[in-house]
């Protein structure tokens, strides 16, 4: 039986999507976008055209939610499946645009690099229970007008684990497009075998920027997946109680969801967000306390009764170590994501509000990932019954170490970490330098660089990616790219 954990009840959840639908078609959403604004008005929506405000219709709301695929797949970039967004399985990912990156030696924050950037997607790609990749940080070593294409350019070069990702610029949609049909070879390639997903945010309360409206639009007329990231701030920019922000965070999801769907119906989308508490003694959004983790196992429940796949950022920390904080609020995150089915789980490797990534972290939280998915994997009879034989086996040879039984199964029944988990005896602990968490999770990191393999995407599309990332970078005064 697969173990599960749940905050609403089915009539709940009901109310809640029931007073969002009314918001949409009351109150309405702004959306600074002419194109989306006309979409919206051809479709029967009300529209302020001058006033840059849609109010929606049920109808128009429901038969987006129908239009929406209850499931879909990603795909790396050798075009080899990885995930399946269907029902309660799980795959983590690392958090994503951290502005700054935590120097292991130093132990102080700095502005990421290309180096850094690609250590990263030499490290990722070997961690088993992170199923893809995101753009994790925004390199400093280069012009803001590329940041974007730039982060998507070094993920697909150095690691073959599809991408979540977005642009900040409308612009940089076009190149970060062209990269994908580079390595799937054309646009129906790339609409079977996805090999991205673009974050689209609405802005908190109810509203839509040029940007990220123009984005969603994009993606869905390419079938890019999408996943949308509402924000909502309990007590702040939200409602102060967790039921008001729900309402709130499914008005605003539900708004995408009927724009991507009048663009294409049939897009894939992940119903996912990053809300969060205020914590109105530090002006903060703590990512790791417990109320904002409860926020994002809900809305998953209410993305899942809407059948659609969800996304949370979760299993992340506010702590600016790799530090005990840092592993409460990341370990129960992971497990509470896990328990809730959430399917797509954004935040490994974040610390101090996902604005800065560390490696170490990465790899611990790896470890913590894999004890999640053993955790949901749940528990079930293997050869157990009649359980006498087996008994009787031990008691005449005192232990089973050998048994066929134990041959048979330890491997699916027993998870057994990495380095960074120390479960050795004292005497060895200490021989080995009685090393701290982050010393083992700085060996670790070590030991990846070490044997990273390079990438089997083929040579003449890693050269097509490098050729327009030139040319691009040429575009905004860069005439050479960063040493990689």
């Amino acid at each position: 039986m697969r173990p599960k954990l749940r905050f609403l009840t089915d009539e709940l959840i009901q109310r809640i999507i029931a007073e969002a639908i009314d918001i949409l078609c009351s109150l309405g959403v702004t959306i600074h976008n002419a194109e989306a604004i006309s979409i919206l008005s051809d479709h029967g929506a009300e529209v302020d055209r001058d006033g840059e405000h849609a109010r929606f219709t049920a109808e128009l709301i429901e038969r987006a939610i129908r239009s929406a695929p209850r499931s879909f797949s990603l795909y790396d970039v050798l075009g080899t499946q990885t995930h399946d967004f269907r029902g309660d399985a799980v795959y983590f990912t690392p958090g994503s645009t951290a502005l700054n990156v935590l120097d292991y030696p130093s132990q102080k924050m700095r502005k990421p690099t290309t180096q850094d950037y690609v250590e990263y997607a030499k490290v990722v790609g070997q961690l088993p229970h992170i199923a893809s990749q995101s753009t994790a940080m925004i390199p400093a070593d280069v012009p803001a007008e590329i940041a974007d294409s730039y982060r998507l350019f070094l993920s697909l070069l150095y690691c073959e684990k599809p991408v979540v990702t977005g642009a900040f610029t409308i612009d940089a949609f076009a190149v970060m497009k062209d990269f994908q049909l580079a390595v799937r070879g054309g646009q129906q390639a790339l609409r079977d075998q996805p090999l991205t997903i673009f974050s689209c945010c609405p802005t908190s309360p109810l509203a839509w920027s040029p940007v990220t409206s123009q984005n969603l639009i994009d993606c869905a007329r390419s079938g890019i997946p999408v996943e949308l990231i509402a924000m909502p701030l309990t007590g702040f920019l939200a409602p102060v109680t967790l039921v008001g922000t729900l309402v709130q965070h499914t008005a605003e999801t539900l708004s995408g969801v009927v724009i991507s769907q009048l663009v294409n119906p049939g897009t894939p989308l992940l119903y996912g967000g990053s809300p969060a508490i205020f914590d109105f003694r530090h002006e903060t959004t703590p990512m790791g306390a417990v109320e904002t983790m409860m926020l994002d196992c809900a809305y998953s429940e209410i993305g899942k009764h809407l059948g659609l796949p969800t996304q949370a950022y979760i299993a992340l920390s506010d702590a600016k170590q790799l530090d005990a904080q840092a592993g409460l609020e990341s370990g129960m995150g992971a497990v509470l994501a896990a328990l809730s089915g959430i399917n797509s789980v954004s935040g490994p490797g974040m610390i101090d509000f996902e604005s800065c990534l560390s490696l170490e972290k990465l790899v611990l939280d790896n470890e913590q990932c894999g004890m999640a998915l053993r955790l949901v994997a749940g528990i079930e009879p293997k050869e157990d019954f009649p359980a006498r034989p087996l008994l009787q086996e031990l008691l005449r040879e005192r232990n089973l170490l050998i048994a066929d039984h134990t041959r048979r199964h330890w491997k699916s029944e027993i998870w057994f970490p990495g380095p960074v988990i120390d479960r050795s005896q004292r005497e060895r602990w200490k021989q080995e330098g009685s090393p701290s968490v982050a010393q083992r999770a700085d060996r670790q990191v070590a030991r990846l660089l070490e044997t990273y393999t390079p990438s089997r995407l083929p040579e003449d599309k890693q050269r097509e990616l490098v050729e327009r990332m030139e040319h691009e970078a040429r575009r905004f005064g860069l005439d050479r790219l960063p040493r990689r």
